[in-house]
């Protein structure tokens, strides 16, 4: 009997750690994750609202339009300063050519361009302004061939006129009547002002007598 209790008391201790061992567990809390949109058997991505699109392409478009008018905007600004500087130096060239040559020097303004000639070969030799005063200097008949020669292309979509010295209105220089600004032997040339007019941009230079640079400038870009 007593080895009966002791096998029945052996099993009961074997019977009592296995099922400690089994039934362990942790103690800290559950964490339940609720998802938005899983309630109701709803899907967990959200896609855009019709207005949220049209917002987000307004917002595009924008951005694109701005971008497209500063880039205009500096294009033209970048036009006419560029031809407004190339125009100033073919006329510091001239007055140089002028001085060194002793004979007077011209630059024939014509539609699309500026050339630089002796001004006895000019097509329409001016010894006067528009009001009739004298430009200054003297009336050469040389024929120079060795003299400098250039010529400057003016864009096709700029349009020139040049205004003389002391009168209010602007010439534009045609096809049948080139402008020509007269540089002498002196160093003196006419004060006229260059005006250079690109869609609802322009650039208007007025130059210096003495010098022949630019004196007052103005730069209107739109």
């Amino acid at each position: 009997m007593s080895r009966e209790l002791k096998e029945i008391t052996r099993n009961i201790k074997i019977l009592h750690s296995s099922t400690q061992s089994n039934f362990r567990y942790s103690l800290r809390p559950l964490r339940l994750c609720v998802c938005r949109g899983l309630v109701g058997g709803g899907s967990a991505k959200q896609g855009f609202t019709l207005i949220e699109i049209v917002v987000v392409l307004l917002v595009i478009g924008l951005i694109i339009g701005g971008a497209i008018a500063a880039i205009s905007f500096n294009s033209d600004e970048r036009a006419l300063s560029n031809q407004s500087a190339e125009i100033e130096m073919l006329a510091k060239k001239a007055r140089t050519a002028a001085i060194l040559h002793q004979t007077p020097y011209a630059l024939e303004f014509r539609q699309h361009s500026v050339e630089l000639i002796p001004l006895a070969q000019t097509k329409n030799t001016e010894r006067k302004t528009a009001l009739g005063n004298s430009i200054g200097g003297s009336s050469s008949t040389e024929k120079a061939t060795s003299n400098p020669r250039s010529t400057l292309s003016i864009d096709s979509d700029i349009t020139l006129t040049m205004r003389r010295w002391n009168t209010e209105s602007f010439i534009a220089p045609t096809e049948d009547k080139f402008i020509v600004w007269r540089f002498d032997p002196d160093g003196l040339c006419e004060p006229i002002t260059v005006r250079l007019v690109l869609d609802d941009s322009y650039a208007q230079d007025t130059y210096h007598p003495l010098t022949a640079t630019i004196a007052v400038s103005e730069l209107e870009a739109n």
